[in-house]
């Protein structure tokens, strides 16, 4: 056989194919392969070409943006086409602070690095500054920050390196610490007649509207998970000086096992000369001691980018250009001047209703939380400008949740489970993971009910069947105590039970009235009782009297639309709700069992609030054999139940 056929990767078809090549050649016609020592020298050249097969395809693979899995080979391959993944981001909070001080000077500066350690849920965690802070001395008092303007302080400490330029050398300048956050970074140039640390190079990421006088440096990722910073050639950013002496400021952080500190203690250290300019610093101590005031706790750590993410936003931010046109541009230039994006949807003004022309409408899902702060919104669309096209105006929405869940029955085999409770937990754990899936949890999500039934089947052998339900769940903030009117878009169709109570709600409280009240529905209907056809609906509202009859509140309380997912509330005045935080939620029945995250809807399959009820399956286990029992006493409906309140 002619080793130009060759092509088993497998050590015992190798090993056969040898064996049958040998065998064609007449010089080994009658030998035995199989208990010669030849079988030795066989097994020797088969293990060699299987080793070599098998690192041929290892680098062959980590050759590739889509099949590499060693993340320093990821890395090398996006920094191909200029992209660098995002490192650890530092968890941030606002706090501002007085300080007594006798110093006769103006101003009163803050060292760079620690300014205060602040308690976590287990551990104590640094907080500090990479840029000094300089502040006016008043009657004895510097005051940093204040409850509208705070100051802004990052988890992690603060270290320097330094370097001298050799422009005889092929010089690298790689920071020796993993965990930086990239966007601390602060570099300072210190040439012939510079004093201090120098003039201080700005970062970018890329090349547009610079020059050779441009004081600027870039970031790379490199081995190790560590950071090398380059300069400019003389064409694009300015050649650093011979012997220039450089300084790099950055912070090592906790990422976001720091998030949550709230309680800080002042650290820091104070200076009547500026840091940046001065090399001996005297130190002020404080005349009194200094108590921080925390305005907003420490949020927004994340850990450094992962590989999948790298090999997904990689090509798009390349095929963007740096221009936000398209909302593929918009999603990938966002998760990069945003880094604790988790989800984002974006929608042209074209595509709403009514059409808004020359708008883009962004929803962001951050990694921590549900809201993005009205700050970041700020700064997210100050940065947007430089890539979005002239007269594209774009607004940031608040994030909008469409929760999914499910009632499910299943029905378990009594002779192979000695825990019903046991194997609830296994079905719990199992729906966890499948929460968390690239499915769900995100912008256009699609929650698919298939997929969910055969892994209820799946958990445990014991388990015969189940009969799961759906629901889905918007909740809605009130403004107690005023008029207003209400909107909520699911974005699923829902499905219409002639007779009502599609719709359901946790309970309220109504202005002039005590009675705990709740939002229901009523199809529109012919003379003769029949649907209309027109797929939409009364609200009403509804109370319970004290016998438990239904008595109406409001008749006409708004409108629903079956085949949008609409509900339009019109004008109330609530004054409680029973729900926490100022909640009503509301739920509907889909029409369709695959729900998906329409537009700006992110999709959340929330576990915590579905219910697994587990149910003997006396057929199977062979306690009724004629059905009667099963039917009479285990009986599950497969539909939606009439009942007023969502429970």
């Amino acid at each position: 056989m002619p080793f130009t056929q060759f092509t088993s990767l497998d050590f015992d078809q190798i090993k056969a194919q040898i064996r049958d090549y040998l065998r064609s050649n007449s010089n080994f016609t009658d030998f035995d392969f199989e208990g010669s020592n030849f079988s030795i020298l066989i097994d020797t050249l088969a293990y060699n070409t299987y080793i070599n097969a098998f690192n041929a395809n290892l680098v062959a693979n980590e050759s590739f943006l889509d099949s590499a899995s060693i993340r320093e080979n990821v890395v090398s391959l996006a920094r191909n086409i200029g992209y660098v993944p995002r490192s650890k981001s530092a968890a941030k909070a606002s706090v501002y602070f007085t300080v007594n001080t006798d110093s006769q000077k103006q101003l009163l500066h803050l060292k760079p690095g620690l300014v205060c350690v602040g308690g976590g849920v287990n551990s104590n965690f640094r907080f500090s500054r990479t840029q000094s802070m300089s502040v006016p001395i008043v009657n004895g008092v510097a005051t940093f920050g204040s409850a509208e303007l705070p100051i802004e302080v990052l988890q992690g400490s603060v270290l320097s390196a330094q370097f001298i330029s050799d422009n005889t050398t092929d010089q690298r300048f790689i920071l020796g610490n993993p965990n930086i956050d990239a966007s601390t970074i602060k570099v300072f140039v210190k040439g012939v007649g510079d004093t201090g640390l120098g003039r201080e190079f700005s970062m970018i990421d890329n090349i547009l509207k610079i020059n050779k006088d441009s004081e600027i440096f870039f970031v790379q990722e490199v081995q190790d998970e560590k950071y090398e910073i380059m300069f400019g050639d003389g064409y694009f950013g300015k050649k650093l000086e011979n012997n220039s002496v450089i300084t790099v400021r950055y912070i090592i952080t906790d990422g976001a096992d720091s998030n949550g500190a709230s309680q800080f203690s002042f650290q820091g250290v104070f200076t009547t000369k500026d840091p940046n300019s001065e090399v001996d610093l005297p130190t002020v101590i404080p005349t009194g001691g200094i108590v921080i005031n925390t305005v907003n706790g420490a949020t927004n750590g994340a850990e450094m980018e992962n590989v999948n993410s790298i090999k997904y936003f990689a090509p798009r931010i390349y095929s963007s250009q740096y221009r936000a046109v398209t909302p593929r541009d918009y999603e990938a230039i966002i998760q990069t001047i945003y880094p604790r994006t988790e989800s984002v949807a974006v929608i042209g003004g074209e595509e709403l209703s009514p059409p808004q022309f020359g708008k883009v409408q962004i929803s962001i899902k951050p990694k921590n939380g549900t809201y993005v702060s009205d700050f970041d919104k700020q700064q997210i669309k100050q940065k947007l400008k430089s890539y979005a096209i002239a007269g594209i105006n774009s607004e940031i929405i608040d994030l909008k949740i469409l929760y999914v869940e499910i009632d499910s029955t299943i029905y378990y085999n009594t002779t192979q489970v000695s825990n019903a409770n046991d194997l609830q937990t296994k079905v719990l754990s199992s729906l966890r993971d499948y929460s968390s899936t690239v499915d769900i949890n995100k912008f256009g999500g699609r929650f698919k009910y298939s997929k969910v039934l055969q892994l209820i089947d799946r958990v445990d052998s014991a388990i015969t069947s189940n009969i799961t339900k759906l629901k889905i769940r918007r909740d809605m903030k009130v403004l107690k105590n005023q008029f207003a009117q209400y909107e909520l878009c699911f974005g699923n169709r829902f499905h219409i039970n002639p007779e009502g109570f599609n719709i359901k709600s946790t309970g309220f409280t109504l202005s002039g009235s005590s009675d705990i009240v709740f939002i229901t529905d009523v199809p529109n209907k012919t003379a003769n009782g029949a649907l209309d056809g027109s797929g939409k609906g009364v609200l009403s509202v509804i109370a319970r009297n004290r016998k438990e009859e239904l008595k109406v509140v409001a008749k006409s309380a708004g409108t629903v639309d079956y085949m949008k997912g609409e509900i339009i509330l019109n004008t109330l005045n609530i004054t409680s709700t029973s729900a926490d935080n100022d909640l009503i939620e509301i739920q509907a029945f889909p029409d369709s069992n695959d729900v998906v995250g329409l537009k700006d809807l992110y999709l959340s399959f929330d576990v915590s609030n579905s219910k697994i009820n587990m149910v003997k399956d006396v057929i199977a286990s062979g306690e009724d054999v004629s059905g009667v029992v099963f039917t009479r006493d285990y009986y599950t409906s497969s539909y939606s139940n009439g009942d007023l309140e969502r429970k």
